[in-house]
């Protein structure tokens, strides 16, 4: 089962309801932990993985042979992101824009194009427990996030439990991160601004087509928000992590209170009882 743990907007304790969800499941099962955060990867204080190697993770960008170029400009006319011009006959190759696709070399009418592979981040991987742990990092100046946590999501394997932590937003990375996801916890908070990123995030799991439900995080008084919005749109509410002074300080630090507290460990063992129960039901028959 893949379970991916999503939020549409930054600072909800995505990560840290993620990292706490995996140590808690991994006491029952083995489990492949994604960090598909890759532009701010940070599970990895709370998981605390032994490291057991890296590997790069390249793009392909295009090769202008200028010998056999006769500056007609149909790459440029083909490509929807800007990343070739053609200027009084000599082609400027914008590798950042780049998004991969090889059509320039297929307009190209003189086969005057072919490719490079350039270093955009690196996937690296480690184990801790039960846990089995890939996380992707982009380089640093690099826009595309896309193909280096393509790479991350390379590593999902069929055993166990798979739980992606998500990049935060709603844009490309968030919608590449939830493909494919048996199911999608949505993490809010009781807040104007949290119930509006939520329904963003929400519009996009339905239009994917991925079950899915929300957990209230530093759940308080103020539940009432999000909770009139779930009963409008019809969402699960999985459960709510309170609000708490103590539970700040311990992410702060980094520690996860599955590990430290039995009681921390069997709420998210309920959580995750839940997502099962919900996965199946929506399953096709």
């Amino acid at each position: 089962m893949v379970i991916s743990v999503a939020s549409g907007k930054g600072g909800t304790g995505k990560t840290t309801i993620a990292a706490n969800l995996a140590w808690a499941a991994s006491t029952l099962e083995p489990v492949t932990f994604l960090d598909c955060d890759v532009e701010e990867p940070d599970s990895h204080f709370y998981l605390k993985p032994d490291w057991l190697g890296e590997e790069d993770v390249f793009a392909r960008v295009p090769l202008v042979d200028l010998s056999c170029c006769d500056g007609c400009g149909k790459c440029a006319e083909f490509c929807r992101y800007n990343a070739l011009a053609v200027i009084k006959g000599d082609v400027l190759v914008f590798e950042e824009l780049c998004h991969s696709c090889g059509g320039c070399a297929l307009a190209c009418p003189l086969g005057c194009i072919t490719y490079a592979d350039r270093r955009i981040g690196i996937v690296r991987d480690g184990t801790r427990g039960g846990i089995h742990f890939y996380q992707g990092l982009l380089d640093i100046g690099e826009p595309l996030a896309v193909p280096v946590l393509k790479r991350v999501k390379e590593r999902h394997t069929k055993d166990g439990l798979t739980i992606t932590d998500c990049p935060p937003g709603t844009g490309c990375p968030m919608i590449e991160s939830i493909k494919g996801s048996d199911y999608c916890i949505l993490v809010t908070e009781p807040s104007p601004f949290g119930r509006h990123d939520l329904d963003l995030a929400h519009r996009v799991a339905l239009e994917l087509g991925i079950p899915h439900g929300v957990l209230i995080n530093r759940s308080s008084l103020s539940d009432a928000v999000i909770d009139d919005y779930c009963e409008e749109e019809g969402l699960e509410i999985l459960g709510r992590i309170p609000f708490s002074r103590n539970l700040a300080e311990a992410c702060s630090q980094g520690e996860l209170r599955t590990e430290t507290d039995k009681t921390w460990s069997w709420r998210f063992l309920k959580i995750l009882e839940e997502v099962k129960k919900l996965c199946l039901l929506s399953s096709p028959s």
